[in-house]
């Protein structure tokens, strides 16, 4: 990866966003703020990085607007959300419940929702990279920080 192999600004179409709670914000904001601090996202035969990064659902698709820091389109990479809607669904189930044993669980209950949040997460951000596999290189800290920001687009 190189210092052009990169993501250096990240949008999401809010008119596909559903309102969100203040907890659902806070992971949106963080999730793009660790994005642009550090990722690594390098398009299959491409040197013309560092890409800003437009994100929206169209037809059941996640769409991946490519762009220069210019904003001219590089490319669009769509990907199809049917792979995503169990554990996507299964990740904001269990969120609720850890949103929820933050305010009342003991440390050890939440020790354990917080593991099961973590595997889902984990399970997504792999679903992820595979499916920009062969279009888009990125390291497991980005999948995961973009499986995040398909979750609030995903929100209904």
């Amino acid at each position: 990866m190189t210092d052009r192999d990169r993501i250096c600004a990240v949008t999401l179409d809010e008119r596909t966003v559903a309102r969100r709670g203040p907890d659902i914000e806070r992971e949106r904001k963080v999730a793009i703020f660790d994005l642009i601090e550090e990722n690594e996202f390098a398009l299959e035969g491409r040197e013309d990085g560092p890409y800003a990064l437009h994100l929206s659902i169209v037809d059941n698709r996640l769409m991946c607007d490519i762009r220069r820091e210019d904003e001219s389109l590089v490319v669009a990479v769509g990907l199809s959300l049917s792979p995503f809607r169990k554990v996507v669904k299964d990740y904001w189930q269990i969120c609720e419940s850890y949103y929820e044993a933050v305010k009342h669980a003991t440390p050890s209950r939440i020790e354990a929702i917080d593991m099961a949040r973590r595997g889902l997460h984990n399970e997504g951000s792999d679903l992820l990279r595979e499916g920009l596999f062969g279009k888009v290189t990125v390291d497991d800290n980005t999948a995961r920080r973009l499986f995040t920001l398909l979750c609030v687009l995903h929100l209904r």
